[in-house]
């Protein structure tokens, strides 16, 4: 559970689907109370780390195919700062062909002696279209090549949304035959790595041990998870002594055996006998684990549930804060969702009918905003939060996977992580009587009434100021939009130029628009240029001047239900 006082406060395909998953709807003829907030940008509260400049999924095979690539362009673009990215199955045996849950690269393969076969090509192919775009890799060492699992048949599986989820654990979830053999491809792998893009480079990844070993992942046991760290802590620092390596990823920090889990991970590089050395402890460069909400169906639509994603964030962060050994590392949240399954669609899974339109988008603006809350009252080093979001080629319009975009055009929910690559410098005051509070999320405030919050920033070399105001509900259903005052202090300017983006039925809603055009699946080139125009940041007004006095100016605006905003000043 969330355990706060109460003097903890957030700074503030198809027609089926079509129809569950609609977007939101504009303002109705009647008008909901008023909110009005606070900001002062000369009250700094701590740095604007860029949590939300990490993204990963299961299918690394989609990065080289076309509208996996035009999507890390757009990635690596809403960034000032290098986006992160974080993929599995890059050691999994296979031809490199993707599918859902699935993806492979050949990397380890043996000759008929018995001996290792390296062949980086595939990899190389990955993370040089990474790295061309600046991004930096979570390269992550997995899964078990079926020359070396214990149990390789049957390896390659077929899974495909609506099977039993755990048909996905094949030979590639379980423990190497030989452990030596693993640390010896991971040695290679990192020297290969150094060899193709320099030492400097590689010093700047982040580099982890496999994927929620706590469930399906990982077929062995607890202590086999930590023989695997250790072996390959001991090959990744031979290998290049200034690379950065972490784990568990373990899934659910709020199940208690999760929380268990990651617990007696912590335990063994403090203090457990390692593997390799036989010495007490082994090095951790940074701690990783997930978090994930629980949408359902409730009288026909669709109910988030922001309070379980939450709390297993609090607790993953209560966990390393107990380690004073690690309590100042870094900590990756390596997957920070609504929920768990990214490749389930709206026709199998319709609670997730919240994916497609500006739910998804409110729902990861104020998430998003209690991350850094958590963080700094458990006084822990978050560094980032993955977004387990990509794309899935070739796949009907709109299917309602949790996606960044559908056939080569963006989902609005991306636009909210365009928004907030406009935040930097320094998070700031922000005052708002009615907010919910953490505790209040906890008690599932947010499907009594709406979450109408923001957060700020202020970055003073960038010579800009922001706040990101969102108004969220766990219910998807028609409400009134909200007047929003915000009264900004502590501007430094008379006359700072104002830019309003927005994310609502009508703003940065290639969904919506797609709806307009009657949900066509066989779109023309015409259709497909508007919808990709569509699904752009867009400006809710003009530019323009704002006048300050003595610092100070109010801004005032209807923000719809499940609408985001964000309000950019510039001098």
């Amino acid at each position: 559970m969330l355990h706060f006082t109460s003097r903890v406060e957030p700074k503030s395909l198809l027609l089926a689907v079509a129809l569950l998953a609609s977007p939101a709807t504009p303002a109705l003829a009647q008008v909901a109370p008023p909110v009005t907030i606070g900001v002062d940008f000369a009250q700094p509260s701590g740095p604007m780390q860029p949590l939300w400049a990490y993204f990963g999924y299961d299918e690394p095979n989609y990065t080289t195919m076309k509208d996996g690539q035009q999507l890390l362009t757009e990635l690596a673009a809403l960034s000032p700062v290098p986006v992160h990215v974080r993929v599995h199955n890059l050691l999994t045996t296979g031809d490199g062909t993707a599918a859902f849950k699935w993806g492979s690269t050949n990397a380890y393969t043996e000759d008929k002696n018995g001996q290792p076969v390296y062949d980086w090509t595939i990899v190389d192919q990955i993370f040089d279209s990474f790295l061309k775009r600046g991004m930096k890799p979570i390269a992550q060492l997995g899964f078990m090549p079926e020359a070396l699992s214990t149990h390789p048949t049957p390896y390659r599986h077929h899974w495909k949304p609506g099977d039993n989820y755990n048909d996905i654990y094949t030979g590639w979830a379980y423990p190497p035959k030989d452990y030596a053999k693993w640390g010896e491809l991971v040695y290679q792998w990192v020297r290969h790595s150094v060899a193709r893009y320099g030492e400097a480079e590689v010093k700047t990844w982040r580099w982890e041990l496999w994927n929620e070993p706590n469930i399906g992942y990982w077929q062995g046991t607890p202590e086999e998870y930590h023989k695997l760290y250790d072996y390959t802590e001991a090959a990744v620092h031979r290998a290049l002594p200034a690379a950065r390596l972490g784990g568990p990823e373990t899934t659910g920090p709020g199940w208690d055996k999760a929380a268990a889990y990651l617990r007696g991970f912590l335990e063994h590089c403090a203090r457990g006998r390692n593997y390799v050395t036989g010495q007490p402890g082994t090095r951790l460069d940074f701690v990783t684990f997930h978090a994930k909400g629980g949408p359902k169906l409730v009288d026909g639509h669709v109910r988030m549930n922001m309070a379980t994603q939450l709390n297993d964030v609090a607790e993953g962060f209560k966990i390393v804060a107990a380690y004073p050994e690690f309590s100042r590392l870094p900590i990756i949240i390596g997957e920070c969702d609504p929920e768990g399954c990214a490749a389930c669609g709206v026709q199998t899974n319709p609670e997730n009918a919240y994916r497609n339109g500006t739910m998804y988008s409110s729902y990861t603006a104020a998430s998003y905003a209690r991350l850094y809350e958590l963080a700094d009252f458990y006084k822990v080093n978050l560094e980032g939060a993955v977004s387990w979001s990509f794309e899935f080629e070739n796949q009907p319009w709109f299917a309602g996977f949790r996606d960044l975009a559908t056939n080569g055009v963006d989902k609005p929910v991306l636009n909210v992580f365009r928004m907030l690559g406009r935040m930097g410098g320094q998070r700031v005051a922000v005052r708002n009587a009615t907010a919910l509070t953490l505790p209040d999320i906890q008690a599932q405030a947010q499907s009594q009434r709406p979450d109408i919050g923001a957060s700020a920033a202020y970055d003073a070399k960038a010579r800009t100021a922001t706040v990101l105001v969102w108004n969220y509900h766990n219910d998807d259903l028609p409400a009134a939009a909200s007047p929003v005052e915000l009264t900004l202090r502590g501007l430094p300017t008379a006359r700072p130029t104002l830019q309003h983006y927005r994310i609502d039925a009508e703003h940065s809603n290639a969904y919506a628009a797609w709806l307009k055009m009657g949900s066509p699946q066989q779109v023309s080139a015409a259709q497909r240029t508007s919808l990709q125009q569509a699904g752009q940041l867009a400006p809710l007004t003009p530019p323009g001047p704002v006048q300050t006095q003595n610092g100070q100016t109010v801004v005032s605006f209807l923000l719809p239900r499940q609408g985001v905003s964000l309000l950019r000043l510039s001098w």
